[in-house]
C-alpha cells in the first residue's frame, strides 16, 4: 500500500518537474513490523518514527504517509512539516468477513463475533453502536490481516478495515459492507496522504508544494488543529471530520470523543471561513475540552 502511495505521488511531482530524479527509499515502519500492542514500542509515532529519522539525518527529502497514521501535532517530531497534501479519498470504514463467507452487516453478526481493530475509535464504536461484537486488537499491514483472516490464523472471525486502502491494494472485492460514515465515524486525516519535508529545506518545500491539492490541505488542517486541541492522534478514541463548501468558502468540523468504554460520546460541530482553517478546527477541539472530553480522553478501554 505504501509503495502505490509513493508511485502516485511519484507520478504527480513529474508531471511538475519532468527533469526531475526521483531515489526511492523503502522503509518500512515499526508499527507495521510489530505484531503487539503499539504501547510496547511507545505508541505515538509507530508509523513515522524510523523514516522521521531518515528525514532528519538527511538520508533522504521527502516522506510519504497516511495522514491518519500521524502523531498529534503536539507529538510530532521537531524539524518536520508538511510540504504536499494529494486529493483525499474515500473516507468510509469497511466489514470484511473471511473469504467464501456470506454478506453480512455488523447488526447480523452473531452475538460474540470477534471484529479486528487496531484503532481505539474503531473499538469504542464497536461497543457503543454493536455491543454484541468483540473488538480484538490485531497489527500487521491490510493484506496481511486479510490472509490470516481468510486461514483462521487472525484470532477474529472478521475485520474492519479503511475502503481507501483495499483500493489501493485492488481488493474491493472483499468489502461485505461499507459502512455509513454519519454513524461510523471517520479518522481524522482518513484518506489523505501526506508529503513531508524537513522545515529547514526549501529546495523541497519549493518542489513538493505544486503537488498539493488546496482543498484537501483545507481540511487536513482544519482536522489536525482539532486533534492538537485535544492533544489527541491516531491512538485517540475520536474523530474529527471536516466538510467545504467551496462556493460559499465556508468550513464545517465535526467532532467527536468517544468512551472507550462504549458510553456516549461528546460532539461538536463548528463552522467558519476556510481561510483559516486551523482555527476552525482548533475552536471544534475546544468545544469537545469545555463540555469534559478530558475526561473520557484519560479513560482506557
Amino acid at each position: 500500500m505504501a509503495m502505490e502511495q509513493t508511485g502516485r505521488f511519484a507520478r504527480a511531482l513529474r508531471l511538475r518537474h519532468p527533469d526531475l530524479e526521483l531515489d526511492i527509499v523503502e522503509i518500512t515502519s515499526e508499527g507495521d513490523q510489530h505484531r503487539g500492542p503499539l504501547a510496547e514500542i511507545g505508541g505515538k509515532g509507530a508509523f513515522t518514527r524510523r523514516a522521521d529519522r531518515y528525514l532528519l539525518d538527511g538520508r533522504v527529502d521527502a516522506t510519504i504517509a497516511c495522514a491518519k497514521d500521524l502523531p498529534g501535532p503536539h507529538d510530532r517530531a521537531t524539524g518536520i512539516t508538511v510540504g504536499a497534501v494529494l486529493p483525499r479519498e474515500d473516507v468510509r470504514d469497511v466489514l470484511v468477513l473471511p473469504a467464501g463467507h456470506a454478506p453480512a452487516t455488523l447488526e447480523q453478526l452473531p452475538p460474540g463475533t470477534r471484529v479486528a481493530t487496531s484503532a481505539p475509535r474503531r473499538a469504542a464504536l464497536l461497543k457503543a453502536l454493536h455491543p454484541h461484537l468483540v473488538p480484538v486488537p490485531v497489527r500487521g499491514n491490510a493484506d496481511t490481516r486479510l490472509n490470516a483472516l481468510d486461514a483462521g490464523t487472525l484470532g477474529a472471525d472478521a475485520i474492519i478495515v479503511a475502503l481507501a486502502g483495499l483500493r489501493r491494494l485492488g481488493l474491493t472485492d472483499r468489502v461485505s459492507r461499507i459502512l455509513d460514515p454519519a454513524v461510523w465515524l471517520p479518522a481524522a486525516g482518513a484518506g489523505i496522504v501526506v508529503i513531508e519535508h524537513r522545515t529547514d529545506d526549501p529546495a523541497t518545500a519549493g518542489l513538493l508544494a505544486p503537488v498539493t491539492h488546496t482543498p484537501t490541505r483545507v481540511l487536513l488542517d482544519a482536522e489536525r488543529a482539532a486533534l492538537a486541541a485535544l492533544r489527541g492522534g491516531c491512538l485517540t478514541a475520536a474523530s474529527v471530520h471536516a466538510t467545504l463548501d467551496e462556493a460559499t468558502g465556508s468550513l464545517t468540523v465535526h467532532a467527536v470523543v468517544l468512551d472507550p468504554a462504549g458510553g456516549a460520546p461528546l460532539r461538536s460541530v463548528t463552522t467558519g471561513p476556510a481561510a483559516d482553517p486551523a482555527a476552525v478546527g482548533h475552536r471544534a477541539g475546544v468545544r469537545l475540552l469545555d463540555e469534559g472530553a478530558a475526561r473520557l480522553l484519560a479513560v482506557r478501554p
